[in-house]
């Protein structure tokens, strides 16, 4: 008798295991397919530097990055996005590039404009291409999406922020997998003797732009790894976010931020990667 009571707590104790482990992986992946991709974190950053005029002291910079526009992030989900983006106040709006998952192929390509040129930053919006927007035949639909709903495009450009009289630098690198950067002609050109801001949507591009005068890079492109392990990390990341990957970045004089952007790609998963606006105010020493 005690044998069989043996054998049958036995049993009992492997299909009780066996249940939760299929209740933990069902529970695991409603939460990874369904809650996290739908959070939003608000990441607020402060940004020191001797170089901020007085005029720029409290300004801020809201980044948001790859929404991957698609049947798993839609219209309405970025509609909610701007509305919280524009009660953050922004005074400079950063776009880091990945609008479309397949710009080629999204059949709502005419609804993104009124709902992204809904946008208010008194100091502009600027925006750069990444690997997706220039994948999939996207580059002049991306290109004209953008300028269409009030951002600048820059493509291996520099231009400059002005209040009160006073400027800092914003310059964007051209997609480092599908487009052509340039680094020397275009961080060749800003004066080292302002603050300046650099857009790249590889965060990788800071192996490179470290040795420019560039104060403060944002990137986005890694997703955080979009699937993250407890004391592992992001299982993987993409191409030129290998050496940085999630957060901020002390790069000798340089300090660079990883947004974790706001979509998914390749499958509609996130796990233990938060989607994030980031939020960055400026002060001098």
């Amino acid at each position: 008798m005690t044998k069989l009571y043996s054998r049958r707590s036995f049993i009992k104790g492997i299909f009780t295991i066996s249940f939760a482990g299929l209740l933990t992986a069902a529970g695991g992946y409603l939460y990874a397919r369904y809650i996290e991709p739908s959070r939003l974190e608000i990441v607020n950053k402060t940004i020191v530097n001797s170089k901020i005029p007085e005029a720029f002291k409290g300004f801020k910079i809201v980044q948001f990055s790859d929404t991957h526009l698609s049947d798993f992030f839609t219209l309405k989900r970025l509609d909610t996005i701007v509305a919280k983006i524009n009660g953050l106040s922004p005074d400079l709006l950063i776009f880091t590039g990945d609008l479309m998952d397949e710009p080629n192929q999204y059949p709502k390509i005419n609804q993104i404009v009124p709902i992204l040129e809904k946008l208010k930053a008194p100091h502009g919006k600027y925006a750069v291409y990444g690997n997706h927007d220039h994948g999939g035949y996207g580059t002049d639909i991306y290109k004209n999406v953008m300028t269409m709903s009030g951002f600048k495009v820059l493509q291996n450009e520099v231009s400059n922020i002005k209040k009160n009289n006073h400027t800092i630098g914003i310059a964007g690198l051209d997609d480092l997998m599908l487009g052509k950067p340039s680094y020397e002609a275009t961080l060749g050109n800003l004066n080292k003797e302002r603050f300046n801001i650099l857009l790249a949507h590889e965060p990788d591009a800071a192996v490179k732009s470290k040795t420019f005068p560039v104060d403060l890079q944002l990137s986005g492109h890694s997703h955080g790894g979009q699937i993250q392990l407890p004391f592992y990390g992001p299982l993987i990341t993409p191409p030129y976010a290998t050496v940085y990957s999630e957060g901020m970045y002390s790069i000798d004089e340089m300090k660079l931020y990883v947004n974790r952007g706001l979509g998914t790609t390749r499958l509609p998963f996130r796990f233990l990667s938060t989607p994030e606006i980031t939020v960055f105010t400026l002060t001098s020493r």
